[in-house]
């Protein structure tokens, strides 16, 4: 144990009146939402990389966090996931996500890498073990190093995809060790800065192959998890290949993996792609790729992702009714892929940055149980479309132009606009939140 939040008690639900700021006022793990706790609804997760490996700094300052852990031996690894452990008991945490390079020290030979995260896949197993806390998901880092600058899967070089390929099966082996309940593929370098050097035909067929791989070792391990990928728009490249839940589903279609991958998608992220985070959830769902999600916001006034954790309570009840239409999260869950303000430099922010958000959520979850229950929102969607469910309508889908042309002209047919009563609509969803 480290001690870094000795002095912190556990977080405990208090309800909604309390003045502890050391507690959970909406949060509560047991509340029953819709037939289900509220904690098997949320899955929530931390990220180990933003939340135990960010150092704090941006592209216009060095590091400001200054934590005991923090360093590139093998003592340091263990005594990161001491922390991580500790912060997990202390928020009564129900899972955590990580990359490679967030738990050890990465070398410059494969051998060496291999060899770390077996150990730490163990160590981590241990803690595991001790405190409950479980995989949400794994994924590999190749985006860091400079080995990656020209992509992973999509790079000119053909030992960086070796190198890539190798990375990805000891991440899955170590996310199945652990019992990981997804594998999450996020092409943080797959994209390109220029067409001068680009054949998109080229690179694309080897993200595809990629995938078709990943999808295979899954299978010949009985991993018995899912396989997500993770949509990202701009940075860090200037055109990225995963821009957004279409452009994904597109490329999924593309090279016939649509029935084995679903996704991860980030509020962030969603933004970022030109959408709201409902508008991509909604999509996904309607594709029947929803999986999972990492939840954050972005500073509305900042073209960039800056990664801040979730407290627009209007935003959460919109993402989650969207959840809760589709069915709810399965292997999925809710990742807090959000990190402190660089300001924020005490071990009790890092605790109560998850207090808030988890509270955050808990109230958003709640109001769109609420909405689902009440109906009404979805008695004026269906009333909306309600005209499309006469035998009438549905042979129409089924004729040619040709008779609905006919048909027209014959009935003297004059449509007239019905309102879509938006703000009545608006008005609504106010009500619960």
């Amino acid at each position: 144990m480290t001690g870094y939040f000795a002095d912190i008690p556990p977080i405990a639900y208090e309800g909604p009146e309390t003045q502890n700021e050391f507690a959970y006022r909406h949060y509560d793990p047991n509340e029953v939402v819709l037939g289900k706790r509220m904690e098997d609804h949320l899955r929530f997760a931390v990220a180990w990389w933003h939340s135990f490996a960010w150092p704090g700094g941006d592209p216009f300052g060095g590091p400001t966090f200054a934590r005991p852990w923090f360093g590139d031996s093998m003592d340091h690894a263990r005594a990161k996931a001491d922390a991580a452990f500790e912060l997990f008991g202390i928020l009564g945490q129900p899972f955590f996500c990580f990359h490679d390079a967030d738990v050890c020290p990465e070398a410059e030979d494969f051998a060496t890498n291999l060899a770390r995260l077996d150990e730490m896949t163990d160590y981590i197993g241990g803690h595991m073990e001790r405190v409950g806390t479980k995989l949400l998901w794994g994924t590999a880092n190749l985006f860091s190093h400079r080995r990656f600058m020209a992509g992973a899967a999509t790079n000119p070089d053909p030992d960086v995809f070796a190198w890539s390929a190798a990375t990805i099966k000891a991440c899955m082996d170590a996310t199945h060790r652990l019992g990981g309940q997804n594998y999450v593929l996020w092409g943080g370098r797959e994209g390109y800065e220029t067409l001068l050097n680009t054949d998109l035909g080229r690179e694309a067929d080897q993200a595809g192959r990629m995938l078709a791989m990943v999808v295979d070792y899954k299978h010949k391990i009985g991993f018995p998890g899912t396989i997500l990928v993770e949509p990202k728009p701009q940075e860090p490249t200037k055109h990225q290949y995963d821009f957004d839940v279409a452009t994904v589903y597109g490329f999924l279609r593309r090279y016939g993996l649509e029935d084995e991958v679903k996704l991860n998608i980030e509020q962030g992220h969603a933004i970022l792609a030109g959408h709201s985070f409902e508008h991509e959830l909604a999509l996904a769902a309607s594709l029947d790729v929803l999986g999972s999600i990492d939840i954050n916001r972005n500073d509305y006034q900042s073209g960039w992702d800056t990664d801040q954790f979730p407290n627009n309570v209007p935003e959460m009840t919109l993402a989650y009714y969207e959840v809760l239409r589709a069915g709810g999260f399965t292997t999925g869950g809710t990742n807090f892929d959000a990190k402190l303000r660089r300001q924020s430099i005490d071990p009790e922010d890092l605790i109560l940055a998850h207090v808030g958000g988890m509270d955050a959520c808990a109230r958003g979850l709640k109001a769109a149980a609420a909405m689902l229950e009440d109906g009404r929102l979805e008695s004026a969607r269906r009333e909306r479309y309600s005209r499309w469910d006469s035998p009438e309508a549905q042979a129409m889908l089924q004729s040619d132009l040709d008779s609905i042309s006919a048909r027209v002209l014959a009935e003297d047919l004059r449509p007239e606009p019905v309102s879509g009563r938006q703000e009545r609509l608006e008005n609504l969803v106010n009500h619960y939140v």
